[in-house]
């Protein structure tokens, strides 16, 4: 015991001695639990602030406690991000049941959960906390309508575009300024670059991570080298040994896959069968649309036109999201139902077949939307239009996370009891995996859209992602069974990224640039009142720019890179050239796996 004691005291000794990110890495290399190594890294610190208080003078020894307690600080804070101990349990018991299908889903939820997150960080710190300065008090009374319409009460609050000064804010005379029209633009501009960024970055790692080929047989490591040797508890070892032995299921089915072959008639069935599915699909598709567009247009003149009371407006207001959520939780599920009739060979098929056609039939919808905000609303006779289109969104993202919740007690739940008590042969049912996913898709790219209109629209959406994901897990757990076949599904969250980078982000890149550049903003409300356009302010911002000497080097930058159609030009042509090398590699990495694969076998 003494010898163990002494020998912790030498341990902690020497790891005090250390620089910061020495002891780091020396702790992590340590083969001990996760608990003896916090206790370790604790007993260090207590260390370093015990010598701290014997060094230097009385300012010293409080910088270096200070540095300390921020070091502990920034630890905890470390751990407290890389292990999101409020999901990561559910996350291993839904993979152990549910297999990696399922759990793509859920990962993919808490992937859009963190990008509205930090969404909501962005707008908050440099558009809404600058404008509570300036902000007059609000005079409208709160009735509880608000919560659903977002008109009313919210209409003077920082939840709109209308309600943001255009002018600059200063709160000490001949002190620093804050030009709340830079702020907005350029906050907006470079949070679509990070996201840009974030979504390509994403896509390129689960793209090695599940396309490029492995050096080494995945089933053969699982068996072999994937054990855990640090879990004791007999809960996790049999959690873990689910999970182990629901991958290691998936891995053989992907090997050993049937062909089906079918005779030509068979076959001829099969191809009018698909045939005849996508062009009902694509005409409920179209159909949607117009009804939308119609809906979209009599709902308009019935606003402008006004009400007789106000509890009638009110309602008047919920018709169009209302109709839309019904038309985007029906169709889907008829959709399922199509894919069902058409038997396909493997669940990946059915799966990859209805999210392309709920793409078609969602990303249709919210054009028609667009087209119907940017080209008769922003034109129409409305004191601010942006605010109102600002409340068409916030409706749509509530309206369509309370249709997301009767979703899942309808499609799932009832489900349940009619399959398990009316018609037992039924079963339960399985988790519609191509459905929630666009759900997801939908939901994120309406809040993209509303970032302009409604900054703080992401932190709405945070919230709704965050009850889903718990709602969702639930009614999984209760009311569905696992997938019928196994399947192994190594490159769904690849295609889950590419669908909300194209079409929903580059569709909603569109969109943003045609209202910044080309729609004129409202007269009496906003921050960007009285220009041409929204740009229009970055470009009075230059020209202020250009009349002083020692900023002359940013209005080059402006003129001869940034508005320069011939420097993006070059920047694509580079980026295509780097994806094509890189195409290339991967290519020959894959023959030469193939090459090595023979060489061995032989």
């Amino acid at each position: 015991f003494l010898h163990g004691f002494y020998a912790e005291e030498d341990l902690v000794g020497s790891l005090a001695s250390m620089s910061t990110n020495e002891r780091i890495k020396a702790i992590q290399k340590m083969p001990e639990t996760m608990r003896k190594k916090r206790e370790i890294r604790n007993k260090v610190l207590k260390e370093i602030t015990k010598k701290s208080r014997h060094r230097g003078a009385q300012c010293t020894q409080c910088l270096q406690g200070a540095a300390v307690s921020f070091r502990r600080f920034g630890n905890t804070l470390s751990e407290y991000f890389h292990q999101p101990w409020l999901w990561h349990k559910t996350l291993k018991i839904i993979g152990a049941e549910f297999g990696t299908s399922v759990l793509s889903y859920f990962v993919f939820l808490k992937w859009l959960l963190n990008l509205n997150i930090f969404s909501f960080l962005i707008n908050f710190s440099f558009i809404t906390i600058p404008q509570f300065l300036a902000a007059e008090p609000n005079n409208l009374s709160f009735t509880g309508l608000e919560l659903f319409t977002g008109a009313g009460y919210f209409q003077q609050t920082v939840l709109y575009y209308g309600f943001y000064t255009n002018a600059t804010i200063s709160k000490v005379e001949n002190g620093p300024s804050y030009n709340m029209q830079l702020a907005y633009i350029f906050t907006v501009g470079m949070y679509f670059v990070i996201c840009f960024l974030i979504l390509l970055f994403s896509m390129a790692k689960f793209f090695s991570r599940n396309f490029i080929p492995q050096k080494f047989s995945v089933n053969a490591s699982k068996l072999l080298c994937a054990w855990d040797f640090n879990i004791t508890n007999e809960k996790a070892v049999k959690l873990q040994q689910k999970n182990l032995h629901t991958q290691i299921k998936e891995g053989l089915t992907e090997v050993n896959k049937e062909v089906q072959n079918f005779s030509a008639v068979e076959r001829v069935a099969r191809i009018a069968m698909h045939l005849l599915a996508w062009v009902i699909s694509l005409g409920t598709a179209v159909a949607a649309c117009a009804g939308v567009y119609f809906l979209s247009i009599n709902n308009l003149k019935l606003f402008m036109k006004g009400y007789r009371n106000d509890l009638e407006g009110q309602a008047a207001m919920l018709v169009l999201p209302v109709i839309v959520s019904l038309l985007n939780t029906l169709i889907p599920f008829f959709f399922s139902w199509l894919g069902h009739l058409e038997k396909f060979q493997t669940p990946g098929q059915h799966i990859y077949v209805t999210i392309t056609r709920n793409i078609i039939l969602k990303m249709s919808i919210v054009g028609i939307l667009c087209y119907y905000w940017l080209n008769i609303v922003a034109t129409s006779d409305s004191q601010c239009w942006e605010t109102l289109v600002g409340q068409d969104i916030y409706r749509l993202v509530v309206v369509d996370f309370i249709f997301c919740l009767l979703g899942s007690f309808f499609g799932e739940f009832l489900r349940r009891i009619i399959g398990t008590t009316v018609f037992v042969s039924l079963g339960l049912p399985e988790f519609d995996i191509g459905r929630n996913v666009l759900d997801l898709i939908y939901a994120q790219t309406l809040t993209w859209i509303g970032i302009l209109f409604s900054p703080l629209l992401p932190g709405i959406q945070m919230i709704a992602f965050f009850i889903v994901f718990f709602v969702k897990k639930i009614s999984l757990m209760r009311n569905c069974q696992p997938p019928g076949k196994v399947w192994r599904t190594a490159q769904m969250m690849t295609s889950f990224i590419f669908l909300l980078f194209c079409p929903s982000f580059l569709g909603v890149l569109s969109v943003i640039g045609v209202t910044v550049w080309r729609l004129k903003p409202s007269q009496e409300c906003g921050p960007f009142r009285g220009l041409s356009s929204m740009y229009a302010a970055v470009d009075e911002w230059i020209q202020v720019l250009e009349s002083y000497t020692v900023s002359k080097w940013v209005a080059w930058i402006y003129h001869n890179l940034i508005s320069s159609e011939l420097f993006f030009f070059i920047i694509s042509s580079f980026v295509l050239t780097v994806t094509y090398i890189y195409w290339q590699l991967i290519q020959g990495r894959k023959t030469m796996t193939e090459l090595v694969r023979k060489q061995i076998y032989n």
